[in-house]
């Protein structure tokens, strides 16, 4: 365990106990040394001052109300696994001072932070027992090097023995806990899908008696650890641990909707479950694509027709993009984030077969979604194949449109990929620079995406050449009907075809 920590965190350790302070490394890195992995960040809690901190390490940094000093050090590299964090010029090594805290008026902070005297009354105050483990180095200073250094636990409150038991248990009473943060209430879900450990009865119960308490938390920090659950090797696991304790309903109630409304005869499961099987078995681990999973299918409950084998869920797909955009943008994500699940989401009920659609259609989908999307959008569609308890993942038709795509995906979807533009046009039809040249190149294109053989120098300069004659407005019609033409038949094949749920 000891080989797993850097040079650098334990020259800062020895550093602080050669000025007769106490330094004890704490917290998530002590859990996840006992659990064999290799900590992200470290931290290091000592009875020193913040001032008395700086002094010792005079190129730190204090920029909180926490009694946090961040201690610069050289980057150092994780037995062989890279660089800790590659952009920065420099690691940091959190070092705080040892502190009690006062009421949480706000369920958020507390109203006053006070420096203690003791690790116990530091260790006191933390989450969960796997998280209140302390190390200390233990051999003499005068022995002491990086590759011989001796080093003592102390485990007040029995986190190693829940590590052992992979058990979530908080430190002291859970609702006190809890009612301090109630973002811990999320951190304990967050590390039930994290490290696959069970969340212990009481501490159970607690979230569900204080899940309302979420309301006092930034959305801010909730968005951060629900991005740490759908991250996770069981983000599944997670939001359902959010139902089964009421919390999803503060978080996502959107989905909470979906909890018991019956599906059709192509699905075994209820929306909500649907919902979560979809998640679990997403095959990529981008955050987009899982977020899309969930999300896919959360406008059922509310376009639902009929009931039974026969029931319908027409336009769910379009609904359930401006669903997903208004609950990721309430929940703070970033534009990027909301724009490509929200594409994702829109265009899950994709129509394809190889014996009914052609390259056209195939290329309209890659103009639609970009050809660096296509691979999320395919693996959407596998999270909902496998969520709907169907065994084979990618069925003949989507290795097919694997084909199709990789053999159109040099072909023209876009006006820059064709093989005139708007100076061809200026330079040999004398057209007069304005709208009307992009008029002209839009009505090309979707002729184009019809039929790639179309997409030669000569055969546009004369197909522009008699276009020119139009005027602009017929020109903008001519490029729509085209357009507006192959979505109705497409959005008629998937209607009675193809995913009629």
């Amino acid at each position: 365990m000891i080989r797993k920590i850097p040079k650098p965190v334990l020259e800062v350790l020895k550093k602080i106990q050669e000025n007769n302070f106490e330094a004890y490394i704490v917290g998530g890195c002590v859990r996840d040394l006992l659990l064999d992995k290799m900590p992200k960040d470290w931290d290091i809690t000592t009875n020193a001052e913040p001032s008395e901190i700086i002094e010792i390490f005079p190129d730190s940094f204090y920029e909180n109300d926490f009694g946090t000093v961040g201690v610069k050090v050289e980057k150092f590299i994780q037995n062989g696994n890279g660089l800790l964090k590659e952009e920065r010029e420099h690691d940091v090594v959190e070092v705080t001072t040892y502190r009690i805290e006062s009421i949480y008026s706000d369920r958020r902070r507390p109203d006053e932070v006070k420096f203690a005297k003791t690790l116990q009354e530091d260790l006191s105050r933390r989450d969960f027992t796997m998280n209140a483990i302390a190390l200390q180095l233990t051999t003499d200073n005068s022995q002491r090097t990086t590759e011989n250094v001796g080093f003592e636990i102390v485990d007040l409150y029995g986190g190693q023995e829940d590590i052992k038991n992979k058990i979530i248990r908080t430190v002291g009473d859970a609702n006190e806990r809890f009612g301090e943060d109630a973002l811990r209430i999320m951190r304990a879900i967050r590390f039930h899908s994290q490290l696959n450990f069970e969340i212990e009865d009481r501490t159970f119960e607690a979230i569900k008696k204080n899940a309302a308490l979420i309301n006092h938390i930034a959305l801010e920090r909730i968005k951060d650890e629900l991005t740490r659950i759908i991250l996770s090797d069981n983000p599944a696991e997670g939001i359902d641990m959010m139902h089964k304790t009421g919390l999803l309903v503060y978080i996502i109630p959107e989905i909470e909707k979906g909890v018991g409304v019956a599906q059709n005869r192509h699905h075994i499961h209820t929306v909500y479950k649907h919902l979560i099987l979809a998640l679990k078995y997403c095959p990529s681990k981008k955050l987009e694509v899982r977020l899309a999973a969930l999300f896919h299918d959360v406008a059922k409950p509310q376009t639902k027709q009929g009931e039974g084998l026969y029931a319908k869920f027409y336009n769910h797909d379009h609904m359930g993009a401006r669903i997903v955009k208004k609950a990721l943008t309430r929940l703070r994500f970033s534009n990027e984030v909301i724009e490509k699940v929200t594409m994702l989401v829109d265009n899950h009920m994709f129509y394809y077969n190889p014996d009914e659609v052609g390259e056209a259609s195939v290329r309209r989908l890659i103009k639609k979604v970009g050809l660096e999307n296509m691979k999320d959008l395919m693996d959407l569609r596998i999270a909902d194949r496998l969520g709907s308890g169907t065994p084979k993942a990618k069925p003949y038709k989507l290795r097919h449109l694997e084909y199709v795509i990789e053999k159109v995906s040099k072909d023209a979807v876009s006006v820059k990929m064709l093989q005139i533009n708007g100076n061809d046009l200026m330079k040999d039809l004398n057209i007069a620079p304005g709208p009307k040249i992009g008029a002209i190149l839009d009505v090309l294109l979707a002729e184009v995406i019809e039929n790639a053989e179309k997409n030669k120098k000569e055969y546009l300069l004369q197909r522009a050449k008699e276009l020119s004659v139009e005027d602009l407005s017929k020109l903008r019609e001519m490029a729509k009907e085209k357009i507006e033409e192959k979505k109705e038949e497409e959005d008629k094949e998937i209607k009675e075809k193809h995913w009629v749920k």
